[in-house]
Order: C-alpha cells, then sequence, then structure tokens
C-alpha cells in the first residue's frame, strides 16, 4: 500500500499559481502533467538528485494542501484535546514526514500514465472527489480518489484514497496508537526523531 501512496504522490501535484478558478478535475490534470513534464526531462530529478527533488516537492506540493484540515482529520478527537504549541509542533513534523514522502515518489516515477474518470459534483459542492485510475506496464490499474475542498478561489486537496484506503485513515491508525499509548508530545518527538534522521543521510 505504501509504494501505490508513493506511485500516487508522484502522479498529483498541485502548482502554486495563482490562476482563476478551475474545475477540480481540470485542475488534477493540468497540474499533474505539469509536474510530470518536468520529472520526465530533468536528467538530475531522474538519477535521484534530492535537492532537486525536495525543491520541486516543496514548490510544486505542499503550498497547495490543506494542511489544517489533513492534521484535524488524522488526530482526530485529540486535536482538539491539543495545545495551540502541540499543535503546531505537530503540522511542522507532519508537513516534513509529508515533504519526503513525496520526494520519495517523485524519485520513483517510472512513466505511468493517468486516467482521468468523469467529474460528478453537484452545483455549489464545497468538497468534491476526482477519480482516476493509475496506468502501469505490467500491472493492473490502481484506482485513486484526489478528496479537494474549496477554498476561496482555488481547490486544496485534504485526502487521497487508494483502492478505497485512506490516506488520512492510514496515518490516524498509525498516530493514534502512540497517542493512546504515550501521548501527543511522544508522537510529536518520534516524529521529529524520524524527520531528523531522515535529513542526516
Amino acid at each position: 500500500m505504501i509504494k501505490q501512496f508513493l506511485i500516487a504522490f508522484t502522479l498529483f501535484c498541485f502548482s502554486s499559481a495563482g490562476f482563476a478558478m478551475e474545475a477540480p478535475d481540470a485542475l488534477v490534470k493540468r497540474t499533474a502533467e505539469d509536474v510530470l513534464a518536468v520529472v520526465k526531462s530533468d536528467a538530475d530529478i531522474q538519477a535521484g538528485d534530492q535537492a532537486k527533488i525536495f525543491a520541486l516537492a516543496e514548490e510544486k506540493i505542499l503550498p497547495n494542501f490543506n494542511f489544517p484540515r489533513v492534521s484535524r482529520l488524522v488526530l482526530g478527537k485529540n486535536w482538539t484535546r491539543a495545545t495551540p504549541e502541540q499543535k503546531a509542533g505537530f503540522q511542522a513534523e507532519f508537513r516534513a514526514l509529508l515533504l519526503r514522502t513525496y520526494a520519495t515518489a517523485l524519485s520513483k516515477y517510472k512513466n505511468q500514465t493517468i486516467e482521468y474518470l468523469p467529474l460528478r459534483m453537484k452545483e455549489g459542492a464545497k468538497t468534491v472527489s476526482v477519480k482516476t485510475k493509475i496506468l502501469q506496464d505490467g500491472g493492473q490499474p490502481i484506482a485513486v480518489n484526489y478528496s479537494l475542498a474549496r477554498e476561496a478561489e482555488t481547490w486544496k486537496v485534504y485526502d487521497i484514497v487508494i483502492e478505497g484506503v485512506s490516506l488520512v485513515t492510514n496515518y490516524r491508525g498509525q498516530f493514534s496508537q502512540e497517542v493512546r499509548q504515550n501521548g501527543l508530545d511522544s508522537l510529536i518527538k518520534k516524529l521529529a526523531d524520524k524527520n531528523a534522521a531522515a535529513n542526516a543521510r
């Protein structure tokens, strides 16, 4: 499942450019193709240049990810119990964790392509699911749904569901056990230690 998440992250990125609001499916298609074009044309990224990979993920993905909403969903009831300092600490370390995940995804791109399914969205909807399939040589298509929420004049992603498994639910299960056993501060510290160890490599 982790491998599938990585493939999905590779194939879906949001640009930070300020355009007039697009339909969410058009935004997904345009920006995914833009980022894949960079990956395909940059020999350094294809060779695993970590600095370039991280820069691409930082520029194209994270600024357009709804971190406050994702953080609330991932921590669930533990979010409401957290202090402002704990909320800030968790968001910082969780963001760093996702940055590394996205960077890993970009480094593993192997010419997969995307099929975009017709968008079904009610007029005036504030949230929507953009459904796609990842097509890969020698393997079965992977169903990937992107959950987006409207914010002012743009759409931002707050969850990715792969073959019925939610990224938010996946992390919530991992994190809730640690919080239940050792507390939120312990979770934040473990994330910080993991991020620091990865950066030291």
